[in-house]
This record gives structure tokens, sequence and C-alpha cells, in this order.
């Protein structure tokens, strides 16, 4: 059998591929959910962790220790099997409610490490020169935090990603459960895996693209400002 058969086979008969395109959308659905969901609560998280209240930083601490400690596959199905057992919740939205709780905690320690690490001094001079807290923070600390966080907050979001694989433990039929049982019908379970990498691989690079393009986007605006 030549490669074009394989490709028939697998990808198109059948319509194997609008299969395939549901499974990619499950997947891309989630992750997106659980990283704008994620991504709030660890900004919450990270405010909390920098409280002047030390009952309030301790929770904040420890509930980044214990949930970036935690295999996510088994988060995901102490939420499925007891959370949410007996529920009328689907299973998508369990899994978001998992995935998000853990990429919190990765965002929250994240962004506490990239504000911790900025400049405080300029923050303070900033506040001499009579720029409010909250000024010196979105005006001064913040670019930096942001700057600083970037490359870990983007490798974040591609593992999440990753971790969407295992949903498939909880009934979901996502890309990597699609790509498992086509491979399984047609007996071309190495094709499929290689299809499977790649598509995987697709989205890991988009979103490189986008920080990218942001990243660009904002030197691009920088020099029209210098020129004015």
């Amino acid at each position: 059998m030549d490669i074009r058969e394989i490709i028939y086979k697998t990808l198109i008969a059948g319509d194997s591929y609008i299969t395939l395109l549901k499974g990619l959308g499950v997947t891309l659905q989630i992750s997106l959910l659980s990283v704008v969901l994620g991504t709030l609560l660890g900004m919450v998280v990270c405010a909390m962790r920098g409280s002047r209240f030390w009952m309030i930083r301790q929770i904040a601490a420890g509930y980044i220790a214990i949930l970036r400690g935690s295999p996510v596959l088994l988060l995901l199905m102490l939420m499925y099997y007891v959370v949410f057992a007996g529920s009328n919740v689907s299973a998508a939205i369990v899994a978001v409610a998992a995935f998000s709780l853990h990429m919190s905690a990765y965002t929250a320690a994240c962004f506490y490490s990239a504000i911790s690490a900025s400049d405080a001094m300029q923050a303070e001079a900033a506040r001499t020169l009579g720029f409010s807290k909250w000024q010196a923070f979105t005006l001064i600390t913040l670019p930096q935090a942001a700057n600083i966080a970037k490359g870990t907050y983007q490798s974040a979001i591609v593992t999440l990603i990753q971790w969407t694989s295992v949903v498939g433990y909880v009934t979901i039929t996502d890309l990597t459960r699609v790509i498992n049982n086509i491979g399984s019908r047609t007996m071309q379970p190495l094709f499929m895996i290689l299809v499977g990498l790649l598509l995987y691989l697709g989205m890991a690079y988009i979103c490189y693209g986008i920080f990218a393009l942001v990243e660009r986007l904002v030197v691009l605006k920088k020099k029209r400002r210098m020129k004015v």
C-alpha cells in the first residue's frame, strides 16, 4: 500500500477528515477556554500572592504549590469521577474546569515571579514624580513583568494544549481519541500518530506565531510613537 492509498484510507474514506476536524475543534475549544479562564484566575491568585495580608499570601502560595504539583490527568479524573460525579455537568465543562485550575497555578507563579523580577526602583522613582501606586504599576512594573513572563507564559499555553490529549479518559472525543479510533479502524496507527503529531505541532507554532505577531505590532507601535 503506497502513501496515497494510506491517506485515502485513513483521512478521506468514510469522511474521516470530518471526524478528525471535529476532534480538533473539541481540542481547540477546551484549550482556548482553559487558557482564558486559567489566565484570569491566575491573575487573581497572583494578586493574592502579593497581598499585604499574611493569611491571603499563604492561601495563594498553597494553591499554587498544590495545583502545580498535581498531575493534570489525576486532577481531571478527580474532578470528573468525584467532584462532579452524578451531576449533569458535561465532561467538556469538567475538563475546562480542571485545566483552568491547573493553568491558573502556573500563570499565577509565572506572573508573580515576573513582577518580583521587575525593577522596583523605577516604580519608586515614578511614585516620587507624582504617579499613583496604580499608575506606577500599570505604566512601569507591568510592561517589564509582561516582557519577563512572555516566554514562560507562552510555554504554559503550549503545554496546556498538549495536556488536553488526556481528556479521552473522561469520555471526551478529542483529537487524540479520534486519531486512536481511526488508527485502530484502518490498521494504520503509525500514520495516524504522525498526523496527530503534525496537528499538535501546528497548534503549538500557531501559538508561537501569535505571540511573535503581537510582539511585532508592539514594536511597530513604539516606532510610530517615536516618529510622532
